[in-house]
């Protein structure tokens, strides 16, 4: 028996403060130090904890604060007692046993730098390829209710009505059924709409649902511009571009978020919405989309350069240093006229729209402003 336990038991000169780690209550105990730690509180039976299984827990500056390796794991016991605390310090021979040593720190860093490298190479490799297998895969009724739901934040933002005049409308389906028929899409998996808004874009959403800004078709000069525009638009649905760009955005968020601390959900809100609006795709899922409005617009004996033309009197040029070019999410307009201008053939087909089917379809958000 050593000399410490001989002696009397040393006790706590004023109360000390304890949790049980079974309540939040607050309770004022007193201690007493035998051949174990007793914790005393009136009228309950004393709490004993064995010296061996006393750890240090961290504390505000002038409090030993202690917890027990055979107690709840958030009992706490909190000693402002100086001279007590050292009595109890020197008994507790496994009181920093938990602590991190510079040994165990570096692995720590380590792992975690691994952990950091690992999530880097899901994103760049694994999230892409995944977001490649399962675009496909995805139920048509799902990405009915993914599109329906992007609709309503689209249309809160670009105008909250379709433009409806009865001609226009006539015309403009006529000519995406017609290029809905060339490019092979299913008769109830295409709707289109025109939006009033003064912005030159436009988009497809997830489920088969192409808007046509009101921007966009006043720049228009001919149907077979906007044809090729809205080919373009069928061709990112065809190969599933939107909802591949929702799960590789997706499964980047969480995983950015799982790296930084962050997986509450709320970005994954951002990165769709945002994701839908800007209708931003990869490179190579542009490209695939104009070589599609190509061979639709040959298909129906037109040439896919007016839509190119168009782009380009929107945008104008943008290519810069041969840096920018290198990373340029989508090809530089410069780049893609060159292309259709190359894939320019003579007009072989009729007409997509007679004249007065192309001045009503120009009308179809009427004469008030926008």
């Amino acid at each position: 028996m050593s000399e410490l336990s001989a002696e009397a038991p040393a006790q706590s000169v004023k109360p000390t403060i304890f949790f049980d780690g079974v309540s939040s209550r607050r309770r004022q105990v007193m201690l007493s130090l035998g051949d174990v730690l007793e914790i005393a509180e009136d009228g309950e039976a004393p709490v004993r904890w064995a010296y061996a299984d006393i750890r240090r827990a961290d504390g505000p500056e002038g409090v030993l604060r202690l917890a027990s390796t055979s107690a709840p794991p958030l009992a706490r016991l909190e000693i402002r007692d100086a001279a007590l605390a050292a009595d109890l310090t020197a008994r507790c021979l496994w009181l920093d046993e938990h602590q991190t040593s510079r040994r165990g720190v570096a692995k720590i860093v380590g792992w975690s730098v691994a952990a950091a490298v690992s999530i880097v190479c899901v994103v760049l490799f694994g999230v892409p390829l995944a977001a490649d297998r399962l675009a496909p895969l995805v139920p048509k009724p799902i990405e009915r209710r993914i599109g329906d739901a992007s609709e309503v934040q689209v249309k809160t933002i670009f105008g909250r009505r379709v433009c409806e005049d009865p001609a226009g409308k006539a015309a403009f389906t006529k000519l995406v059924n017609r290029l809905r028929d060339a490019a092979g899409l299913d008769d109830d998996s295409t709707m289109a709409g025109v939006l009033p808004s003064p912005v030159p874009n436009a988009f497809a959403l997830p489920g088969g649902k192409v808007f046509v800004l009101k921007g966009l078709l006043d720049k228009a000069e001919s149907p077979d511009e906007l044809a090729g525009i809205l080919a373009h638009e069928l061709g990112h649905l065809k190969h599933h571009d939107n909802m591949r760009g929702l799960i590789y955005n997706g499964g980047t968020s969480f995983l950015i978020g799982l790296l930084f601390g962050d997986v509450t959900g709320s970005s994954a809100v951002i990165f769709a919405s945002r994701s839908v609006v800007e209708a931003s795709y990869s490179r190579e899922a542009e490209t695939g989309a104009d070589t599609f409005a190509i061979e639709i617009m040959h298909a129906l004996g037109r040439s896919p350069k007016p839509a190119a033309e168009l782009m380009f009197r929107i945008t104008g040029k943008e290519g810069g240093s041969g840096l920018t070019n290198i990373l340029a999410s989508h090809p530089l307009t410069e780049d893609r006229l060159a292309r259709m201008t190359r894939e320019d053939r003579p007009a072989s087909g009729p007409p997509l729209l007679t004249n007065k089917e192309w001045q009503s379809l120009k009308g179809i958000c009427g004469s008030g402003k926008i």
